[in-house]
């Protein structure tokens, strides 16, 4: 047995606990969206100050040995700011990024109906391109009529995520378990 099975053998309960956290993050997205989406935008929010500062700092010293230099601190700069907004106005933050989703959409998929009428002559099914498009051009339109239907789907997508995910950590912590046994000590 290598190095890492016997190390993923030996520590096969981190892995159960990850799994078990993971799930029940995902339930607590699934009965508690609003407390859940506002934790991320924090969340967030935290990363993004924190992220700034160190940033700002590296700026400083960085300076005089980088001759752009300025460059990681202007970024420093815009985290720090965007994080003291966030934490300040996290529902306006969480508007804004599904306002970012909902155009991303609505581009793109005004950009697959123009990439399916080109290749009419080209390929077969262009038809599928084409129904793509107008599904992301509706979700676009959807998330920008009725953002906080946009919201409760972009967590509950988080959600089923980490319900999954919870449950392949559990399941792949007792096969670990499992090799224990095999260990020669």
């Amino acid at each position: 047995m290598s190095t890492l099975e016997a190390l993923v053998s030996r520590f096969w309960w981190a892995l159960v606990v990850r799994g078990v956290v993971a799930i029940l993050f995902g339930l607590i997205a699934f009965f508690w969206p609003g407390v859940t989406l506002v934790a991320l935008v924090l969340l967030f929010g935290a990363y993004a100050f924190i992220d700034g500062i160190a940033s700002v700092v590296l700026g400083i010293r960085e300076y005089g040995e980088r001759e752009r230099w300025w460059g990681t601190l202007l970024s420093g700069l815009v985290g720090i700011g965007a994080g003291i907004v966030t934490l300040l106005s996290p529902g306006i933050t969480a508007l804004a990024l599904l306002t970012v989703i909902a155009v991303w959409a609505i581009l793109h998929g005004i950009l697959d109906i123009v990439a399916a009428i080109r290749l009419r002559d080209v390929i077969e099914g262009e038809w599928l391109l084409a129904l793509s498009g107008v599904l992301s051009v509706g979700f676009g339109l959807l998330l920008l009529a009725r953002p906080g239907a946009g919201a409760l789907a972009v967590v509950w997508w988080i959600g089923a995520y980490a319900l999954v995910l919870g449950v392949v950590l559990i399941v792949l912590g007792f096969r670990a378990r499992s090799l224990t046994g095999l260990l020669r000590v």
